[in-house]
Parts: structure tokens; sequence; C-alpha cells
């Protein structure tokens, strides 16, 4: 903004605070990170909402974290439903508040507040309610609230509504309307968005994080830092870094029986008998010299046993174990041990070896997944 710059587009992780109250237990924390993408500047009529949901979607697919959906609304399609069912212009940003809680209590709770303590008629609440709850796939909502002319001819609920359409049109292009519920009850409590608004939220049910994510359009933030009469349009999304990883989390705790732990070394290399520290050494340097990940007890004599037991302990997936009359020969032995096998081979064959069984050099560990998921498909 105090640049003046132009049309950009950034990407950037960092620290933020909440101003609201914390629930720890439900990953809101007080200071968090998060991952924000956003751009500014004047395009195309909902080229950048589009792209901005997009590529919400592609993080979310590509992260281990479940099942995921975004719902989506448009904040000027909620101020015009209130204008609708009768709400004084004066109190639109205390009801949006109230309708913003219908993901976490039930409409009765969210009217008695509109009506008790927010002095909204009964049956204007009544009124809101038969559209907050309507929520779907969007091109099944877009044809009930068209063809059943719910906003009748109000202009800033058709211009929403066309918004809506080009939106919908641009992530089936990208094949991301799949992971869209166009859901009216999206209030999001944030005064300064303009347009869109999007909330990422976990389809699995036994982790309670709420929204993982979430963003929209804000027109008129920027120009606060701008010279009079200036204005830079803005569109963007946020993920949370803490949700993200609770639910990685709780999904490893399912998949390895409740332990998180992840081994920090391939392979651990050890020795059956006394006098072998060299042994060992020289065979970690092989291991390094390939760039795998290995490492060796720096105890002098260490009890075969114990380092069986702490490799299994650390999850650790395989040793190579020296003893003296593999040294005299060159050889060593290679234990899996997840499968329980072992077998004897020459120093020279053990590089080989570990990667027949999957070991791969430190820093490939991602694409080995890539190209096992790309086989697997």
């Amino acid at each position: 903004a105090v640049n003046a710059l132009g049309n950009i587009k950034r990407f950037h992780i960092g620290k933020v605070y909440r101003r609201d109250q914390p629930a720890l237990s439900k990953g809101r924390y007080r200071e968090f990170y998060q991952c924000d993408f956003d751009i500014a500047g004047v395009y195309g009529r909902m080229v950048p909402d589009s792209e901005c949901l997009a590529v919400a979607c592609e993080i979310l697919d590509g992260l281990p974290i479940g099942d995921f959906g975004i719902k989506l609304n448009h904040r000027r399609l909620l101020d015009a439903i209130l204008d609708i069912c009768g709400v004084p212009a004066e109190k639109f940003r205390t009801i949006c508040s109230a309708v913003d809680k219908l993901d976490k209590e039930p409409w009765s709770e969210v009217r008695r507040e509109m009506v008790d303590e927010k002095g909204l008629q009964g049956e204007v609440a009544d009124r809101i309610g038969e559209f907050v709850i309507l929520k779907g796939k969007p091109w099944d909502m877009y044809k009930l609230l068209m063809d059943g002319k719910k906003f009748g001819n109000h202009k800033g609920a058709m211009e929403a509504m066309e918004d809506l359409r080009i939106c919908f049109e641009y992530l089936e292009a990208m094949d991301k309307l799949k992971f869209i519920s166009f859901d009216l009850s999206l209030a999001r409590g944030l005064d300064y968005y303009t347009g869109v608004i999007y909330e990422a939220v976990c389809m699995n049910g036994n982790t309670q994080v709420g929204s993982i994510g979430g963003g929209g359009r804000y027109d008129n933030l920027v120009s606060m830092f701008q010279e009079a009469g200036k204005a830079t349009p803005c569109v963007g999304v946020s993920v949370g870094i803490e949700r993200v990883f609770t639910l990685m989390e709780e999904r490893l705790r399912q998949e390895q029986g409740g332990s998180i732990k992840q081994p920090n070394v391939a392979v651990l290399v050890a020795s059956a008998g006394e006098n072998l520290l060299l042994d060992r050494m020289k065979l970690t340097k092989v291991l390094w010299d390939a760039n795998i990940s290995a490492e060796f007890s720096q105890q002098e004599n260490p009890k075969l046993k114990f380092e069986i037991a702490n490799a299994l302990d650390r999850q650790i997936p395989f040793m190579v174990i020296s003893g003296e009359e593999e040294a005299k020969e060159g050889k060593c032995k290679v234990k899996d041990l997840k499968a329980r096998t072992e077998e004897t081979v020459d120093v020279s064959d053990l590089v080989k070896t570990l990667r027949e069984k999957g070991v791969v050099p430190v820093g490939c560990e991602f694409a080995m997944e890539l190209l096992n998921g790309e086989q697997s498909s």
C-alpha cells in the first residue's frame, strides 16, 4: 500500500495473534503460525477469487489431513438477506456475528441471541432462519435460489449471485468445485470482507479443530493505508499451520496405534562382540558416503540386546550389525526390524542391499513418496 505497488500476488508464512478467546484443546491458540496467499490489484471479475480458492484446495488436498470441505458465501448476499428480512441497517453486523455461530450452536440458540440479546423482532429472526439453514452443492443451491426467486429483484443479491455463478464456472474448470459447499450461514466475523467469503473445515468428526483456513475479498482494507481516493482491491486465503498439524498428528496416531514417534535415522549400526567400535565407525562411514541417514552407539562395547531395544523403541527400520567373524570376512548383517528378517551381505553390497529394501538418500524422501504414489495410482 505505502509503496504504491500495482497488481501483485504474494504468499507468506508467519506468526499472528488471535484477538478473541483461545481454546487450546481445539487448536485455537493465542499465538500461532499462518500461511497466507493474497492477490491485490485489478483483474477479471472473480478470476483472483477463484484462484485463491483453488490454491486453498490444492494445499489442503496435498496434506495428510483426511477429508475437508470449503464453505462459500458472499458478504453482499448476506447483507441482502438481512435487508430482505427487515433487519435495520445499523444491526447488520451484530446480527451477522450471531449468524456466524451457526456452525457451533443450533438455530434455536442463535435465534434466542438475536431476539433476547440484540433486540431483533421474532418474525424477522424467523425469516432469517429460512435463509441461513440452506446449504448444499454450489449449482444445486444456485438453481434453488434463482429458480425460487428467493431474493426477488434485490440488486445487491443479484450482483452477488452473478459473482458466485462466475466463480462456480471457474472452479469447475479447475476441477475444484467438488470441494465447495454453498452455505448461506457462513458469515465470517471480520467486518472488512466485501465480497466472497470462505472457510475450510475438516470433515473428520473425531478431531475438534474447527476451521483450518479461511478468507475472502477485502476491497477497502488496503486503502486505509493509501492516499485519499486510491483503492486496491484484494482477495486472499489463510491456512492455520497449528490446526493442520493437529489433524496430521491425529491421523498419525490412528495409523500408528496411538504413537506419533518418527525415526530420526534410517539405520542403526551395532556390533555383536567386544572391541568393534572401529568397525561400527567404518560401516557408518560407508552409509554416510551414500547419503544414508545412519548412526552408531558412542559406547565402546554396547550390548547388542540393548541396541536392538533402542532401535525398536525409536522405530528405526533397519540395523547393520558387525560381528568378529563378519568383520574379518568384510561382511555384515542387515536386519529388517519390521519384517523381522536378517541376511549377511558383503560390505561392498551394503548400500545396494539397503536401497533395494526401500532406504533412500537423505533429502530424497519426498520424491520417493511422490513416485510411490504415482505407481500405486
